[in-house]
């Protein structure tokens, strides 16, 4: 298992994104610290990250940071992010998430080749990305966020179109973001495991690590095939008193 060495880089992330001094408790363990301009989450929200066993969650004030600490009580490390149960607390308003948290090594990718199809390389601003982000729907492109990747799109084209984009954005601790866009039409084709192969490739030759952020079940698979271990979670909710 290659967990153990993926477990304390990908924390070295969101302990950074968390803007405070905080680190990931022992086995178990939920740290809760104020935070107004985390990271973890939406301005004014509660970020949650459980990884490897323990989780970090931010607030925006010492008042939320108190009713999270007394909602939570005694839960297990499972359940912090886990939206059903946090939507049960009285306090909480919307939810975002839960995202799955994948990442995979070297020695852990199962690339996948384009075969006879060529991949193309594009820059971010490129206006055929735009018209793949409006086929696939505001919520698809949103979450792809192929408009703000640092590395080039790597397209794949049917009849001239492009129908599947994948890159990534290099977030602190040296982590790429990956994000894959497929257009309706094109899904179930497998198009998104060789883009997606293709930016992960590209993140691991450049000594990065690919973390794989998603919450629809069809994107997990990808990341499975491409041999992105799941290790955590991520969650962001409002707190009621928040601003109180």
């Amino acid at each position: 298992m290659w967990t153990n060495a993926l477990v304390p880089r990908a924390r070295r992330l969101w302990e950074e994104l968390a803007r405070v001094p905080v680190s990931f408790p022992p086995p178990g363990g939920v740290k809760v610290v104020v935070s107004p301009r985390s990271g973890l989450c939406p301005v004014g929200w509660v970020g949650v990250v459980a990884l490897g066993g323990s989780a970090i969650a931010t607030a925006p004030s010492e008042s939320a940071a108190a009713i999270v600490r007394d909602a939570w009580g005694q839960l297990p490390v499972s359940a912090v992010a886990n939206g059903e149960l946090v939507r049960r607390v009285p306090s909480v308003g919307q939810t975002l998430g839960p995202a799955t948290l994948s990442y995979v090594s070297p020695a852990g990718f199962r690339p996948v080749s384009s075969g006879t199809v060529v991949m193309e390389q594009l820059p971010s601003a490129h206006p055929d990305l735009r018209i793949l982000e409006r086929a696939a729907g505001p919520e698809d492109a949103d979450e792809a966020a192929l408009g703000e990747i640092m590395s080039p799109a790597f397209v794949l084209r049917d009849h001239g179109q492009v129908v599947a984009a994948a890159g990534y954005c290099v977030w602190p601790g040296r982590t790429a973001q990956v994000g894959v866009l497929t257009a309706p039409e094109a899904r179930g084709r497998g198009l998104a495991r060789v883009t997606g192969s293709a930016a992960v490739a590209h993140a691991l030759s450049a000594g990065l690590l690919p973390q794989w952020r998603a919450r629809p079940a069809a994107s997990r698979r990808v990341a499975a095939a491409l041999g992105f271990e799941e290790l955590g979670s991520q969650l962001s909710f409002e707190v009621a008193a928040a601003t109180a």
